[in-house]
Parts: C-alpha cells; structure tokens; sequence
C-alpha cells in the first residue's frame, strides 16, 4: 500500500471532489445527448427502430475501447486518459450535433457517435480507477457517491436540455456548449488526479487479468447487477404500462421512482459499507433487488408495485460501484483488472435490455423482469469475490 501520509488530506480532498465532478459531467453531457434524441430522429428523419441501430454506434465505439483503456492507464496514468476520453467525447458529441442537425446525414451522425462512444469508454474506466485510488487513500468507501454523482449529473443534464429543447435552442449550439464546459472543467479537474503508482508484477499472478478467477466472478456479480439497472432504465416504464395497463404518466413516475431510490442508496451505501462490509452489504443488495422485482412483477397493487420499485432500486445501486472497488483492491493493477470488469459490466447494460425486449414478445414485459430477479442467486454466489484480499494469501476476508 502507498505511504498515504506524503499527501496532505486537502489534496486528497481536493482530488475527490474532482473525481465527484469527472462523474457529474460524464452524466451531464449523456443526459444532453438523450434530451435531443426526438431532434435527432427529427432531423434524420428515422423511426424508433432505426434510431435504436444508430445509437449502436455509441455501443460499438465503448465496447472497442474498454478492453484497451486499462493498458493506456497504465502506460499514461488516469489524468491523460481521462483528458483523451473528454477529447473524443466533445469532438464526437458535438460533431454529431452538426452531422444531424445541420449536415442530416446518417452515416456522418453514426461516426459521430463511434467517436463519442470511445470518449465515454475510456473516460468511464479512468475515472473509476482514480475513484477507486482515492477511496483506498482515504481508507473509507466513496465510490457508490461516485457513481450518484453520474447520476445527478444526468438529472442535470436533463434539467439544462427540458428548458433548451422547449425554448428550440439549436441542436449543435446546445450540444457544442455541454461539450466545451466538460472539457474545461474535466481538462482542470484531472490536474489534480493522483500520480500513478507503477504496476509490481509477480510471477505467481496470471499474464491476463481475464485470466483471473476471482475477477471473473466479480465481473459476474457486476453483470448481474449490470442487468438489474439497465432493465429497469430501459423497460420498467412499457413493463407498468404494459402489464398494468397504467397511464403513460404512471409508468413514467415509476421510472422516476427507481432512479431516485438508487441514487438514494449510493448516496447512503457508504456508511452502510463501512459498517458491515461488502459481503454482507451486497448480500443485502442482492435480497433486495431479486424480492423489489418480484413485488414489482407480482404484487397486482399500486402501493406494493411502488414499494417493489423502491426496494429494486436500492438493491440494485451498489453492485456496479462496489465491483469497481474490488476489481482496482490491488492499485498495481487496477487499471487492467476496472478495465474487464467495465467491459463485462457495460457488455451486461448493452445486451441484456435487448434480450429482454426478445423475451417480452413472448411472454410479456412485465413478466420477462423475473429472468432478472433470477439473476440475482449467480450474483449472491459471486459476492464472496468481492472481499478485500488478505495481503499475502489468496483467500479474501472483509477487513477488521
């Protein structure tokens, strides 16, 4: 472990909270994105399903770039490549702001937002091996905040773009500007990131961080919880209605319902975190995800589906960022192992809401959540990975 004492703590202080900002703006200007989405197929002139195949773009450019950013990480530390993700992030998002809604040209809009995906892939796994290094530093757990903090960005972010759409802002001034605010405030803010510390290898250590078992039982934990939002952000509004038959308002408020409680529960994961442990905690979290979706799938009235709701969105919030932490435990090689964790847990977000529209054809959407709820018993049996190693030893235990 790195003599923390040669840092003073308002350092470190001021490197947290710019990790915090690195989160917020990488959900603002996703949230910019989203806000301008009806423009986009506007402009382009595309319907649902075609829009969904060029947002691929954004899919494909992320899942490219996640496998490579760790080596990049270790080669040029976390402030560089964080600083190279908000480059291409600005340069793609503002370029597709200009392809579609000047240009209206497809093809130029899906390069657009390859370029953009590969911005948010590497911005996303540098920013969570810095968190990850300041959390070990301070010795308490921050990353869950972290990970609220992208998700406050994003209500930001929508808040900026509701006003801006309304008032009919165009497209590229609007986009441009989210772009050149993040850029200046993420260039700044990596100033202060921690200097890297040099990779140790060990003979007794895999060549290949995919090679590692107890990585790829975090990986499956974090795939599992992985789903467990990705389905909720992408069906949980059509499940109520669908299933339901509620009022589009109705399913909208549910959704809102589920982002509020995880947000609540990374806020608040922490002190439970540092009370209990990350075994017990994630646990927990799993109960709570698997028994919230069975109440949202099964309970038939308004007041359990809401409390199923909740109770999903506050066991579904700490799987993801505590599987960052465990995977970057070793800070000699976070970088690499944050970096198949990420590709695992982003593969989950991006394939697991389309299989689960797949299954909803035939067995409808609200019942197609329970493969979801399923999915939690894999993740309860990966848990264990997730405990900090006993230096020296391969067998892990929560700290004392």
């Amino acid at each position: 472990m790195a003599d923390t004492s040669a840092l003073p703590a308002p350092a470190l202080l001021r490197t947290r909270n710019a990790v915090g900002l690195t989160f917020g703006l990488n959900g603002l200007l996703f949230a910019s994105l989203v806000s301008r989405l009806p423009d986009i197929r506007e402009h382009l002139d595309l319907d649902n399903g075609a829009l969904g195949l060029l947002l691929l773009a954004i899919s494909v450019g992320s899942i490219l770039a996640l496998p490579a950013t760790g080596r990049l990480i270790g080669r040029y530390g976390a402030s560089r490549v964080v600083r190279a993700g908000v480059v291409a992030c600005a340069v793609g998002l503002s370029g597709a702001g200009v392809a579609a809604g000047v240009l209206e040209s497809v093809p130029a809009t899906a390069t657009a937002f390859f370029v953009y995906g590969i911005g948010i892939g590497v911005w996303d796994v540098a920013m969570n091996v810095e968190g990850a290094e300041v959390e070990r530093r301070l010795a308490r757990t921050v990353m869950p905040r972290f990970h609220a903090g992208w998700s406050l960005g994003s209500i930001g972010g929508a808040a900026i773009g509701i006003p801006l759409t309304a008032v009919s802002l165009p497209m590229p001034v609007h986009l441009a500007a989210g772009c050149a605010v993040a850029l200046l405030v993420v260039w700044r803010a990596a100033a202060t990131f921690l200097p890297p510390e040099p990779a140790v290898e060990h003979a007794e250590r895999p060549r290949s961080a995919w090679t590692e078992p107890r990585l790829l039982a975090i990986g499956l934990m974090v795939l599992a919880f992985a789903v467990a939002e990705g389905a909720a952000n992408d069906w949980l509004t059509l499940a109520l209605i669908d299933g339901y038959a509620a009022e589009h308002w109705v399913g909208v408020a549910g959704f809102a319902l589920f982002v509020t409680a995880m947000t609540g529960g990374r806020l608040l994961g922490p002190v439970v975190l540092d009370r209990f442990g990350r075994a017990p905690t994630l646990w927990a979290s799993c109960a709570a995800a698997c028994a919230g979706i069975l109440l949202t799938v099964l309970g038939g009235h308004v007041v359990l589906v809401a409390l199923g709701i909740l109770v999903w969105g506050l066991g579904s919030s700490l799987g993801f960022p505590v599987g960052m932490s465990a995977a970057a435990d070793d800070p000699g090689r976070a970088a690499a192992r944050v970096s198949v964790v990420s590709t695992i847990g982003y593969g989950a977000f991006l394939a697991g809401p389309p299989l689960l529209g797949l299954l909803g054809d035939h067995v409808g959407t609200l019942d197609a959540l329970l493969v979801v709820a399923a999915l939690m018993v894999p993740a309860a049996a990966a848990v264990l990975a997730a405990r900090p190693p006993v230096p020296g030893g391969p067998s892990v235990r929560e700290p004392a």
